[in-house]
């Protein structure tokens, strides 16, 4: 494929994403889900940070077997690396476990030791936004678990966008949905969720960088806590 082909495909792609968010914006997860498999096939997945499954759990109801990408940063939890391993036994998705360019120890070598607490955002692109843009090299479409009650940062998030410095579709088909929508369909299907979030964790990354959170804060409020950090890069 030529450059000028290719831009025009990305152009394509590009006008097909802002019409799809237009159309789906009040159509049912399952449906923005269905319209995105449709489209594109295998070149279509999910990305899960295992906190929970759901949007694993919905897109495998309308493509069976899809790809499920999960970054493996080297400092998960080992309630997050047990829910990765749950949900491959468990659900009709094919897990894919993407790993940043060095282990921790070489990381560490490189940039002596806990990166995370000197330069946060460094970490974050070398173990999550570097690693992700690899992996999603065979796709031109990847669903995403945002919440627009989240933070304030995704109260705009598109059901259907364009990832303009991937030159991908994103799909966040739960965008419109709640906490308690999230805690219902959980509830109804038996979804996995990381065993965290009943210990007083409501969004889960890195262990160095999450905190518990308080009443009354918002989800994400305990990442990056005491920082002016709020997103690790893959989503803005």
């Amino acid at each position: 494929m030529t450059h000028h082909d290719l831009t025009d495909r990305h152009d394509s792609l590009e006008a097909l994403a802002e019409r799809a968010g237009r159309e789906l914006e009040d159509a049912p997860a399952l449906d923005i889900l269905r319209w995105a498999a449709e489209t594109f096939g295998p070149r279509f997945c999910v990305t899960s940070s295992m906190e929970d499954a759901v949007v694993a759990h919905l897109a495998s109801r309308v493509l069976p077997g899809v790809d499920v990408v999960f970054l493996d940063t080297g400092y998960h939890f080992p309630e997050t690396i047990g829910t990765r391993d749950a949900v491959a036994a468990v659900m009709d998705v094919n897990v894919i476990t993407l790993t940043p360019r060095r282990s921790v120890a070489e990381q560490d070598a490189e940039h002596g030791p806990r990166l995370h607490d000197r330069d946060p955002d460094l970490c974050c692109a070398l173990r999550k936004v570097q690693p992700l843009e690899k992996g999603l090299g065979a796709y031109d479409a990847w669903a995403t678990g945002l919440r627009r009650d989240e933070s304030p940062t995704r109260a705009h998030t598109p059901v259907v966008g364009w990832d303009g410095r991937r030159r991908k579709v994103k799909v966040s088909p739960i965008a419109r949905w709640t906490q308690a929508d999230v805690d219902a369909y959980v509830e109804e299907h038996g979804v996995l969720t990381n065993p965290l979030l009943t210990e007083g964790y409501a969004s889960i990354g890195c262990s160095p960088c999450t905190n518990r959170i308080v009443a009354g804060q918002d989800a994400r409020a305990g990442r990056w806590a005491g920082r002016g950090k709020t997103e690790c890069g893959l989503h803005g």
